[in-house]
């Protein structure tokens, strides 16, 4: 499906403050970027590089006074997320290089804690993709989502205390239950069609059967329509934006995904 997308941040500046954004998807093996626009306002030179996990961010510094920041593209998504029963849990040591980083606690899933009511969920799975399957139904199930109840990062660790949370918080508790079973998981931040309410969006991906597959337990069904702009072991990894100095908050925040015939 062809999906257009739209997002707009706007802060008032105290003080000139450094920025790292993190707002252009790129181009894979799930989506086609075939346009797509930058916009700051008021203009001012941008620095462009490649983080450790491949995605693209902007390092700026924003004036003081109003300063806004305005994406679109125009992008190419899966219409259906690929399913795998059955799929094959990796052993270790045939990982590739680049994976094994998404095997090891990080600061908001802390995979370490968590063996043992992994294995208690998945007791009666097949190891690998039915593992995750079941990990994203018990997410479903005992760990409701409801958006709005957080406005900082929680740990896997407090979203199981707490037994609630928004996307974020249920994609940090299943990496850190899919890592504790030695099986890679990544945190994704983009953009999901039809997506209610309509924001920012989170959900987690795991590595059987030799390659990625989407997981989000906010969805009562596999569906299409997603848009990564980041990846990365957590929260921590795929802000955004990231602000230096005396802390600003955006004053708007607008997100439209729609279909593009």
């Amino acid at each position: 499906m062809w999906l257009r997308t739209h997002f707009e941040l706007e802060f008032l500046i105290d003080v000139p403050s450094p920025f790292v954004l993190m707002l252009r998807p790129r181009s894979g093996m799930q989506q086609w970027v075939a346009s797509e626009e930058y916009l700051l306002n008021p203009s001012v030179p941008a620095q462009e590089f490649t983080d450790d996990y491949g995605n693209l961010c902007q390092r700026l510094i924003a004036p003081e006074g109003k300063f806004s920041v305005v994406t679109s593209a125009r992008i190419r998504a899966d219409s259906s997320v690929d399913e795998a029963p059955g799929g094959a849990f990796v052993e270790i040591q045939n990982l590739p290089d680049q994976v094994f980083k998404y095997l090891l606690p990080s600061r908001y899933c802390e995979s370490d804690r968590f063996n043992d009511i992994a294995s208690e969920i998945t007791s009666d799975c097949k190891p690998g993709y039915d593992q995750v399957v079941e990990i994203e139904r018990w997410l479903r199930n005992q760990v409701p989502f409801k958006p709005g109840s957080s406005s900082l990062p929680l740990s896997a660790t407090e979203v199981y205390q707490q037994r609630y949370g928004v996307c974020r918080d249920q994609a940090h508790l299943g990496i850190a239950l899919c890592r504790s079973l030695s099986i890679p998981a990544r945190m994704v931040v983009g953009y999901l069609y039809n997506l209610q309410p309509m924001e920012l969006h989170a959900w987690f991906e795991a590595f059987v059967s030799d390659r990625w597959f989407t997981f989000d337990a906010t969805q009562p069904k596999k569906q299409g329509g997603y848009v990564s702009i980041g990846y990365g072991r957590d929260a921590a990894d795929v802000a955004v934006y990231t602000q230096f100095g005396p802390p600003v908050y955006p004053v708007k925040q607008i997100v439209r995904v729609e279909k593009d015939e």
